[in-house]
């Protein structure tokens, strides 16, 4: 795992969106696996300037988001295909028929899981996966407790997540919240041949330090990605404040990048 420190999280953003900026290039028929939430945002608005600057194309670009919550329409504004079409697929010269997230109306939620599976395998699996940390150390919806081997699965909120996402909602009442998710399981997401994991605020620090230094335990389900091979976490200062060898793992990642 190499930890990237930077001084804020636009440069956190700017150097996780040039490793896929990099990797697009490389290989134009890629398989990315995206995420959703306020972190990501920065990477893809900087992903979104690229495309613009005709320094890269995501025309053949195949994408497969972490999750989506259960019982919401693609056009509910809360809702993950939303999220993704209004913060990058519109953005960049994708096609949308490559872009994938979970059906939140599937009649049959178990079905849809395993079919989604059964296509990102004959896609030939996921090229680079992004991904948030929860301040509880979980990654997708695969809250504490979660077995480090899941696959994607239908998952229950806890009572914390549907309090959090309350905001979100337009009335902030908690029985707007959807209970339940359609979740990438742990082992699908260390699957990805690159992770690339994005941490900004103290609020992350207890989560990244657990994720890091911490054993690997379903009670902080970020700290799979130990056991992976090429995960790397773009962080800001305070993210990383928590951690003993923070300092080592800035020269290291710095020494690496540099190649």
């Amino acid at each position: 795992m190499e930890i990237v420190v930077c001084k804020d999280k636009a440069e956190a953003s700017r150097k996780a969106a040039d490793m896929i900026a990099a990797l697009v290039k490389r290989n134009p028929k890629c398989v990315l696996g995206l995420a959703t939430g306020s972190t990501p945002v920065l990477m893809y608005g900087e992903l979104a300037k690229d495309v613009k600057a005709k320094k890269i194309s995501f025309r053949q670009v195949k994408t497969w988001n972490l999750d989506e919550y259960y019982g919401l329409a693609p056009t509910h504004d809360q809702s993950y295909r939303y999220f993704m079409n209004e913060n990058l697929f519109k953005k960049i010269d994708i096609q949308i028929k490559n872009t994938h997230v979970l059906n939140g109306l599937a009649k049959d939620p178990v079905k849809e899981c395993k079919a989604y599976e059964a296509a990102i395998k004959r896609a030939g699996g996921i090229d680079l996966q992004v991904l948030g940390i929860g301040s509880d150390g979980h990654i997708a919806f695969n809250e504490p407790g979660t077995s480090l081997k899941s696959r994607t699965s239908v998952v229950y909120l806890t009572p914390s997540t549907i309090k959090d996402n309350a905001r979100l909602f337009f009335h902030g009442k908690l029985d707007e919240v959807p209970t339940r998710a359609l979740s990438m399981g742990v082992g699908t997401i260390c699957e990805a041949k690159r992770v690339v994991l994005l941490a900004f605020g103290k609020g992350k620090a207890d989560a990244v330090k657990g994720m890091v230094e911490g054993g690997m335990s379903q009670f902080c389900t970020a700290s799979a990605l130990q056991a992976h091979n090429d995960a790397w976490v773009f962080c800001d200062e305070d993210a990383a404040s928590k951690l003993k060898l923070k300092d080592y793992y800035a020269w290291r990642s710095a020494t690496v990048l540099k190649g």
